[in-house]
């Protein structure tokens, strides 16, 4: 059985570049904040990588501060600052706001104050894009950069969250983008690394390839790499709808990633969903969470109105560069198969 890997918004595999970027790194021993010629190297892998990033998610001008994700990078913007924020927000946002901000049964978000608000670029689980007022504090950019023609530069955005693994780069870094001049308090104190706001000695060989996998990253954007996948989202979309009237699609109608599928057939439950389809060959999400053993709907289709049956039925699929048509395909008919099989029993 050939496996067809569908949850490229959890995690995507790692691009070439990146990986051929990080084997280079690891033969450059030195640490960035010595002076000698090793030191001088390893600096240079960062600031290449600095500049590929920006480069990339158009900033110019812009300081970009490496983290080790996007998770830190929303507790070094938003700690101490009392910022608003909405139930939609990824679950590193929503630990630092105060969630007071209503959303609309579209997905999409009204803020009240910029100044002291944040709003994701794109959700995660819905794909829903936001209209981002000029003025926001912060925005979560992790799963629209390489994904959508974005630029922090016009944006409008005071800070951007930004992440390698979710556009081909490895897990465990990202970074923070701010307009210069920003008053930010480092978070992690010590040394006085990546302009005193993040201290620690950086992790060169994970910044390396983080450079790299957003220089391939724009490069596939300005080659219409994701208008393509787009066009097999929507055949998916379509092979579903015509195959079963049953399922609910979130945010159809509305700008979405051009990768990302969400859908709740309700009454089964998007757990059973993400388990049967991954026999079958297929790595999928679950639009709902598990903590601690029990099953909670999605906070995310809740607050939409999706009353709490359907929030614990929905399932995410989010497709990448490799995905091919006959992959969406086999995956309709082996989702509809299932489908039918499950309303067959609850009968």
């Amino acid at each position: 059985m050939t496996r067809v890997y569908l949850d490229h918004n959890a995690t995507t595999p790692l691009r070439p570049e990146a990986r051929d970027a990080m084997i280079a790194a690891m033969d450059v021993c030195g640490n960035p904040s010595s002076v000698h010629a090793e030191g001088r190297a390893a600096k240079a892998l960062i600031e290449r990588a600095r500049a590929q990033v920006a480069n990339a998610f158009g900033a110019d001008g812009a300081d970009i501060v490496f983290t080790s994700g996007s998770t830190e990078g929303a507790a070094l913007t938003m700690a101490g600052r009392d910022l608003h924020g909405s139930a939609v927000e990824h679950d590193a946002v929503r630990a630092w706001t105060i969630e007071d901000t209503q959303v609309q049964s579209s997905g999409l978000v009204v803020v009240d104050d910029p100044t002291k608000a944040t709003l994701q670029v794109a959700n995660s689980e819905t794909g829903i894009v936001q209209s981002l007022p000029s003025g926001l504090a912060v925005t979560d950019a992790t799963q629209a950069f390489g994904k959508l023609p974005i630029a922090f530069n016009w944006l409008g955005a005071q800070m951007a969250l930004i992440s390698a693994h979710k556009l081909g780069g490895p897990k465990g870094v990202g970074a923070v983008v701010m307009n210069r001049g920003t008053d930010l308090a480092a978070q992690i104190k010590g040394g006085g690394q990546e302009m005193g706001r993040r201290s620690g000695t950086e992790n060169v060989i994970g910044i390396a390839g983080f450079g790299a996998a957003a220089e391939a990253a724009a490069r596939d954007l300005n080659n219409g790499v994701w208008a393509q996948v787009e066009e097999f989202r929507n055949i998916l979309e379509n092979a579903l709808e015509a195959g079963n009237k049953s399922p609910i699609f979130v945010g159809k109608g509305q700008k979405r990633l051009p990768n990302t599928l969400c859908f709740a057939s309700p009454g089964w439950k998007g757990e059973t969903q993400v388990m049967q389809m991954d026999l079958s060959g297929f790595a999928v999400s679950a639009g709902s969470a598990c903590s601690s053993g029990k099953v909670r709907a999605s906070a995310v289709l809740t607050a939409m109105g999706y009353d709490e049956v359907t929030a614990a039925s929905a399932i995410r699929v989010s497709l990448g560069p490799r995905t091919t048509e006959e992959d969406v395909l086999r995956f309709a008919e082996t989702w509809l198969e299932k489908e039918k099989k499950h309303r067959a029993r609850a009968a």
